[in-house]
């Protein structure tokens, strides 16, 4: 079988998985995992295969037409280079251990079988979006994706979070969606083409009429779809979602394409150093932003949210000083390492019963209850911290290396200004990014207080999957030697001068961390004394109050420790200090928004509602009230006597002859 062939297969299982399962569904529910598990497993081992066929060498370009326009060719187009098939191999792998995670964590879930099926058709379009040579098909898995998320995001339908999240989630994608379209249109009109060949040669040889327009409207859709400032509201709201979600969005689907979609055609965008300069200012507001709120999210999940919205700004920020080897190289090690950590969140909620960092601090045992979770979050987290040898540290040095010499001027197209900006944002955020990694686990597996419940060991698909992708965390790393020959053949082993300041800013923050956390901790033990001798609630009850529960954790049916209702010992507070009531709400960009933005709208509607019911459906009632009104007298003649009708009947030839007369005489007169 031809490499052609079995990459058009790679995408066809898993959609042939989601028809069959949302058949299947209700009338053979003993089909449902199989049919989520094995077209998945197999579409993931299928990308394998393909990444060793075309091993790094030259791309695979095949297209077919797939309709004539009379104008710009609509082509049926695979283009496999390095970057795709590494992707792919990315997207299998998550995308199967999900639905592995899945089977147990979602056992008891009524709505399972369309869950499944969303998440094998959410895989399907992903790799469509990776494999796709044309950017109209492209457009497809890319859209395909978004109404996917609604329906993965709004799961838990019945709760008003997950409802107005999804909700949330596809109208302020489609809002980068919009510009998005115009600017592809706008590439095929310069271009004569959708074929991503066909863009590049022309790019390179300086055929593009309107470089600088183009980028900035394609990156319009990229910031809504990666969830980059100021776009990028919707992905904490998204955690409303199931865990096991969370994890495939984050790690290898929706948010990774609008990265990989620059990378496929970054010539595009460093035509115009404008559009770069304006996507590094995008990468270190979102890089240091949501640092900032990661530190002040008392839900597991925000934080990794939030975590996930910084590193895609190191990945757009690579793409900024135009190395793109780079960005996909930490495409790669992040979707390891996050999906890891929201699965192991999962396993987390499950065994607290809450998404609350403070409800888990007042409980101690935790790590003890669920030592796979443990150990395998260490390992994710340490590599989120970029500490080396883990995967983090390797992939996030290769975006500082990049950085460096950018803003040094050893770069041909990225401009110095953006060099400077992604690699001073780089180094702070990666102060930030140890610190609220070291207070997500020492918040959750140091707690102090009454014992975490032992309810056993977790299902084998859940702890088996967690220490699966724990190997990449902590592994990949050693890939950025050959790896690169896979890329643009760029340096993406790190530096002295990068080393020292990524690694020394992590320190700083991960001890800093600690030692305001072992001072929280002195500070509340009293406290939480004095108050565990008084009233006590459940852990439940305490997170629902931090108001950080997510919809799954009302379905654990686990007995949960009675937790003293004391202060948190939280580190954050003392890290942000003022800034931390504003951070925690994410610098108010909500209410921003909804004062620019959503009440404006809501108050044109508000005025063509009332033109349209108290001005123009007047005029249309009106008109109808005059035809009743003629009805009705008509309708008064009809009396249904004969000798009235023919009165009335001679009456009227009267009338006319004595016009015609009339009318005779006054011609003839004149």
């Amino acid at each position: 079988m031809s490499t052609t062939t079995l990459a058009v297969l790679v995408p066809l299982l898993p959609f042939l998985g989601a028809v069959a399962g949302l058949l299947l569904g209700r009338t053979a529910p003993g089909f449902v995992r199989p049919l989520a598990i094995l077209p998945t497993l197999a579409a993931g081992v299928l990308a394998v295969l393909v990444a060793v066929r075309q091993g790094g060498g030259r791309p695979i370009d095949t297209a077919t037409e797939l309709t004539p326009t009379g104008s710009v060719p609509i082509e049926l187009a695979l283009y496999l280079d390095g970057f795709a098939v590494l992707v792919a191999v990315l997207v299998g792998l998550v995308a199967t251990c999900v639905q592995l995670y899945s089977t147990a964590y979602l056992r008891e879930d009524p709505r399972y079988p369309s869950y499944a099926a969303l998440v094998s058709l959410f895989t399907s379009a992903m790799l469509l979006v990776v494999y796709s040579g044309d950017l109209m098909v492209l457009l497809v898995g890319w859209e395909i994706m978004g109404i996917c998320s609604y329906f993965l995001v709004g799961h838990y339908w019945e709760t008003e979070a997950a409802r107005s999240a999804s909700l949330k989630a596809f109208l302020v994608t489609k809002l980068g969606d919009v510009p998005f379209l115009i600017g592809l249109f706008a590439l095929a009109t310069d271009v004569g083409s959708f074929r991503i060949t066909k863009i590049l040669d022309t790019v390179a040889a300086g055929g593009l009429d309107h470089p600088t327009l183009i980028a900035l409207l394609l990156l319009a859709g990229v910031a809504g779809k990666s969830a980059q400032f100021p776009l990028h509201t919707w992905l904490p709201d998204a955690m409303a979602g199931p865990t096991p979600v969370s994890a495939l969005i984050h790690a290898a689907t929706m948010v990774a394409a609008g990265v990989y979609f620059i990378a496929r055609l970054l010539p595009v965008f460093t035509a115009s150093t404008a559009a770069l300069v304006v996507m590094a200012a995008m990468a270190a507001v979102t890089m240091i932003g949501s640092g900032l709120a990661a530190l002040a999210q008392d839900d597991i999940k925000r934080v990794l949210a939030y975590s996930t919205i910084g590193q895609l700004g190191y990945m757009t920020g690579a793409l900024a000083v135009a190395d793109r080897g780079a960005a996909v190289f930490h495409l790669l090690s992040h979707g390891a390492f996050k999906a890891l950590l929201f699965l192991g969140a999962g396993v987390i909620i499950h065994a607290a019963g809450t998404n609350s960092l403070a409800a888990m601090s007042r409980t101690s045992g935790l790590a003890q209850r669920i030592p796979d979770a443990f150990w395998t979050m260490t390992i994710a987290l340490l590599a989120l911290a970029a500490f080396p040898p883990f995967a983090g540290f390797f992939s996030k040095e290769a975006v500082l290396v990049a950085a460096e010499r950018a803003a040094a001027g050893h770069s041909q197209v990225a401009p110095g200004a953006a060099g400077w900006l992604v690699l001073v944002a780089g180094v702070l955020t990666a102060l930030l990014t140890a610190a609220y990694a070291t207070r997500l686990w020492l918040m959750a597996f140091r707690g102090r207080g009454a014992q975490a419940p032992d309810h056993g060991r977790e299902p084998v698909a859940m702890t088996g999957v967690l220490w699966l992708l724990a190997i990449p965390s902590l592994a990949f790393g050693v890939a950025a030697w050959p790896i690169a020959d896979w890329f643009d053949g760029g340096r993406l082993v790190p530096t002295a001068v990068t080393s020292v300041l990524g690694t020394g800013a992590a320190v700083i923050g991960a001890v800093l961390t600690y030692g305001l956390w072992q001072r929280a901790t002195a500070r509340t033990a009293p406290a939480g004394t004095a108050t565990a001798a008084g009233a006590a609630v459940p852990a439940s009850v305490a997170a629902a109050a931090s108001a950080a529960e997510a919809p799954e954790v009302a379905e654990v049916s686990h007995e949960h420790p009675i937790v003293p209702a004391a202060p948190a010992a939280d580190p954050g507070r003392a890290l942000l200090g003022p800034l931390h009531r504003h951070a925690a709400d994410g610098f108010h960009l909500d209410a921003l928004y909804d004062r620019l933005f959503v009440r404006p709208v809501r108050g044109a509607a508000s005025l063509v509602r009332f033109l349209d019911r108290e001005v123009v459906d007047t005029y249309v009632r009106g008109a109808g009230t005059g035809t009743r009104l003629l009805g009705s007298l008509v309708r008064r003649a009809q009396t249904g006597n004969v000798q009235s009708y023919l009165s009335a009947l001679l009456a009227g030839a009267v009338v006319l002859a004595i016009a015609t007369a009339v009318l005779a005489n006054v011609n003839a007169g004149s």
